[in-house]
């Protein structure tokens, strides 16, 4: 299996790759919304772990995209922000 994790904070995506290769997952890294963009568009994943705060394109903005080029790959969002914050400007997006 293989995961997409787009982080920007270096300690918690070294904390969150190592954790999962540890159990055997094959890993990629973007840290920043531009590069998970580009990465999540030119190579097949099984899932990806998205920060919620990113540079250069929020992790939100990303999903977006990534569903209007018809990326179906499943996400696990990421954010250090309380629910109602993510929940809120996520269900304002349209499906």
């Amino acid at each position: 299996m293989r995961i997409l994790v787009v982080e920007d904070d270096a300690k918690i995506a070294s904390f969150i790759i190592k954790g999962l290769k540890a159990a055997g997952y094959a890993v990629d890294h973007a840290a920043d919304g531009e590069m998970g963009l580009h990465m999540a568009i030119t190579q097949p994943y099984d899932t990806a772990i998205i920060d919620i705060m990113l540079p250069k394109m929020d992790g939100l903005s990303l999903i977006e995209k990534m569903r209007k080029d018809k990326i179906r790959t499943p996400v696990i969002i990421l954010s250090a922000k309380g629910p109602w914050t993510t929940e809120s400007r996520a269900s304002d997006r349209k499906r």
